[in-house]
């Protein structure tokens, strides 16, 4: 959305159906056309007259169900569709033999839509000589003159086609038909993610974590390769049919890390409801915007709707920059606490205070899921990046090591008064001059950790075993402080988990 586009322009947007815009604001109404349903409706409806809208209609009113290969999978699948989107997109199509498709894209059969956003039209095509189902993105009809629009597509493709991996939608081939540019890409049954919240509201916990999980696994192998999504979205995620698995697509915001353009003044991209604060002020990306708006759909598959909400774009763009979303254990007060938290570090304003890799939230999650799906026999995790964890932790470490220096001064104090005459205590100075020096070690023996404290265990049953014998010479003072020491030791080993040093 560019600064000059505050508000939709309906004589901005027929200027470019003219080609009368200057490249970069042409490139500034695409980046409208992402975020704005009103626009894209705007434009659809006017890219035609009404003579050529009424015989689309005409015919495709007489259009019939398509019978479709032989592997018996979903052989009624014209997506439900507006007669002015379907016209639309029959407009790119070339004829086709078969009465029973809607047209033809070079070597594909296409049988419907599966989307379409600002700027493409995915189709669903058979391709005959490989016997399967595929799906096909071009551009928009009104797009196809544009520059701009192009060179987008073009690194939509080279982007995607960069990375392979297992939860990233493969590109099969990119080609152009009548100098249309389409890429092919592996056809997913099943939905997208917006379709599921739409359907079923929030989902389970389990759930969240499964697709977070692998989205974030995807997001790792494409910022491995230096690439930013920038447009991260429940409509983004496809969750293919019967294996449960997710798949990230839509690359069509995707720049290299390095990309000066990313800093392009006065021109955001991206969805607003899901997009990061740095983002939504138009400021230099790095990895982490993609993590904002993990943590942003995390909120939206918890709540069952976006985190943050506003009557228009630029509303959302407010909220985003300056107010924090509605805790959300007040939204869904079952949800876990540690998730809630996990969420919060994921949506944090400044990009040094979320998680550092979209690789170290998927190995985190991955330990809460194999968690919450056996508990038995998996442990809870330590659960390490958690700032309430982190602040207790860093508590009871120092309230545990003053109390290990202490038992320490008492075993030294006890073991060097074995060694002595029978005396009396020691005085009020001496006493001092014993608690000054345990203060001075508890930092001492909080750095060193392990050593330190396998010390003091050894100097505090080297006490006992030296006192396992008392003789009648002994002060009973001394055997009370012999047993106060044990008893000192185990509740600093009870209170700090002494395994964990």
């Amino acid at each position: 959305m560019s600064s000059n586009l505050t508000s939709c322009s309906t004589d901005r947007l027929a200027l470019f159906l003219e080609g009368q815009l200057s490249p970069p604001d042409e490139s500034s109404v695409i980046e409208h056309l992402d975020t704005c349903s009103q626009c894209q409706s705007w434009l659809e409806t006017r890219a035609g007259d009404e003579d050529w809208w009424r015989d689309a209609h005409d015919a495709l009113s007489g259009i019939g169900v398509p019978e479709l290969g032989s592997e018996g999978e979903e052989t009624q699948d014209i997506a439900v569709a507006s007669a002015a989107a379907m016209a639309d997109a029959l407009r790119l199509l070339g004829p086709s033999e078969d009465p029973g498709m809607l047209g033809r894209l070079g070597p594909y059969e296409i049988t419907g839509i599966i989307g379409r956003g600002g700027t493409g039209i995915v189709f669903k095509a058979w391709e005959r000589r490989l016997s399967r189902y595929v799906a096909v993105k071009v551009l928009a009809p009104h797009f196809v003159h544009s520059a701009a629009a192009r060179q987008r597509f073009s690194r939509e493709a080279k982007a995607a086609a960069a990375v392979v991996h297992e939860h990233l939608v493969p590109i099969y081939a990119v080609d152009d038909y009548q100098g249309l540019p389409y890429m092919v890409m592996r056809y997913i049954p099943g939905e997208s993610l917006q379709r599921r919240l739409n359907d079923q509201g929030p989902l389970e916990v389990c759930e969240v974590i499964r697709i977070a999980l692998q989205t974030a696994r995807g997001l790792a192998a494409a910022h491995a390769q230096g690439l930013i999504h920038r447009d991260i979205k429940p409509a983004n995620l496809l969750l293919e049919r019967g294996v449960e698995r997710v798949l990230v697509t839509d690359f069509g915001l995707a720049r290299a890390a390095d990309d000066a353009s990313l800093t392009c003044s006065g021109v955001i991209a991206g969805t607003p409801q899901y997009m990061a604060p740095e983002q939504a002020r138009g400021e230099t990306l790095d990895a982490r915007a993609d993590l904002f708006s993990l943590g942003s759909m995390m909120y939206a598959m918890c709540a069952g709707h976006p985190p943050f909400r506003a009557e228009t774009s630029l509303g959302v763009l407010h909220r985003i920059c300056e107010t924090r979303p509605r805790p959300l254990r007040q939204v869904q007060a079952e949800i876990p606490q540690w998730l809630a938290e996990f969420i919060d570090r994921l949506m944090a304003k400044e990009p040094e205070n979320r998680f550092a890799t979209a690789e170290e939230v998927a190995d985190f999650l991955e330990e809460e899921l194999a968690h919450l799906q056996n508990p038995l026999a998996v442990p809870e995790p330590e659960r390490s990046w958690s700032r309430i964890h982190t602040e207790t932790r860093r508590w009871s470490r120092n309230i545990i090591a003053l109390a290990i220096a202490c038992v320490a001064v008492l075993a030294i104090g006890i073991g060097t008064m074995m060694t002595l005459p029978l005396a009396s205590p020691p005085t009020a100075p001496e006493e001092a001059a014993q608690v000054q020096a345990a203060g001075g070690g508890a930092e001492t023996i909080n750095d060193h950790g392990a050593a330190e404290v396998r010390a003091v265990q050894g100097m505090v049953r080297a006490v006992e075993q030296r006192w396992s014998q008392p003789t009648a010479e002994t002060p009973d003072a001394w055997k009370e402080e012999a047993r106060a020491l044990r008893h000192a030791l185990d509740r600093v080993e009870a209170q700090a988990g002494l395994a964990d040093f």
